[in-house]
């Protein structure tokens, strides 16, 4: 008798199947990219922590995090970052580019813990490392840091809220302006967390369109997560999407990690929180997608399935382009990552 289990396995493996002919032909465009996710905390969720995932922001959890950097040593990040590395290549997946946070609590202890890794994997993955700015640009002692970890690392990372949160209005353009600065003078394309609270109240992805435009960095710049544009109408998004073509930029979806975004009152465009994948590319700018966070206080629940994370994206978004899909989990993921040349539709 043929088991339930049995006749699954078969329609996924049928090459006539849609996951098949996905699966297929993304191992033969180079593998999977995984081209955002923060190897350094992967697989660090605890009950405590779990307690905090239940009742604090995203915000609130960038200091509570606090708690388990300081404690982990330069052998717990290597453990860590080795676990979600080798999470990604048992899925075929060929390169990754993952944040690392170098800042006053972690210091140098997950950057060089990710360099002593990388070593280890390189004839069996390529990995980028970029820098998470958790801390922000503009206090001193995180600006110390800040520069450390961009002589380190092969992407330079920015998190603009956080010293908008800290700092007050205006000083996310501040923040732009070092993480570009810096990005030009040393040759490095720039990552940057931007429009994650899907909200029409935030419009950072212009933010840094404009900038990527004043500094002249045009094709080194990639937005990551861009949620809150669907929050705006539709006149808006295609606003800034000539903005965006203008600047070069791209743009990395990681579907499941805003998924749980809470519900509120606020009024605008029907919409969920994933980045509207179906929109960009239409509009000619590439999209990329990752993981985020595994198994931590961000994302408890993730355990860093690129399969999970791309069905979510093409379900989400309705997104019927196939061939383009398959971009998006390869050729898009290394453009990202500065492996293959920016290519303009």
């Amino acid at each position: 008798m043929t088991t339930l289990v049995a006749k699954e396995h078969r329609i996924y493996t049928d090459t006539r199947s849609l996951k098949a002919y996905l699966l297929n032909n993304i191992k033969k465009n180079g593998g999977w990219v995984n081209a955002h996710m923060h190897g350094d905390r992967a697989f660090t969720i605890d009950y405590e922590g779990f307690e905090v995932y239940q009742t604090q922001t995203l915000i609130e959890k960038w200091d509570t995090l606090d708690r388990i950097k300081a404690n982990m040593t330069e052998e717990d990040y290597y453990r860590h970052f080795s676990m979600g590395i080798e999470r990604m290549i048992e899925q075929g997946v060929t390169a990754v580019g993952s944040f690392i946070d170098v800042d006053p609590i972690a210091e140098e202890r997950a950057i060089n813990a990710a360099l002593r890794a990388r070593s280890n994997y390189e004839k069996d993955i390529t990995i980028k490392l970029v820098n998470q700015t958790l801390k922000g640009v503009i206090d001193k002692e995180a600006r110390y840091w800040f520069d450390k970890g961009a002589d380190k690392v092969d992407i330079i990372g920015g998190l603009p809220r956080r010293d908008l949160r800290d700092h007050g209005e205006g000083m996310d353009a501040v923040h732009m302006d070092v993480l570009l600065q810096t990005a030009k003078a040393q040759g490095k394309m720039v990552h940057v967390h931007v429009d994650q609270f899907n909200t029409k109240d935030e419009k950072e992805t212009e933010l840094v369109a404009d900038k990527t435009i004043e500094h002249g960095m045009e094709g080194r710049v990639v937005a990551i997560h861009s949620i809150s544009i669907t929050a705006h109408d539709e006149a808006y998004r295609q606003m800034l999407y000539e903005k965006m073509l203008k600047a070069q930029m791209m743009v990395i979806a990681c579907p499941f990690a805003w998924i749980d975004s809470p519900r509120r009152e606020e009024q605008g465009p029907t919409r969920n929180a994933i980045t509207p994948a179906d929109e960009l590319a239409k509009a000619g700018i590439p999209v990329a997608v990752g993981t985020d966070n595994i198994a931590d206080y961000m994302l408890p629940f993730s355990d860093g399935d690129m399969w999970e994370e791309l069905k979510l994206l093409i379900t989400g978004c309705r997104y019927t382009d196939l061939d383009e899909a398959i971009n998006i989990a390869t050729k898009n993921g290394r453009m990202v990552l500065g492996l293959e040349p920016y290519a303009r539709v």
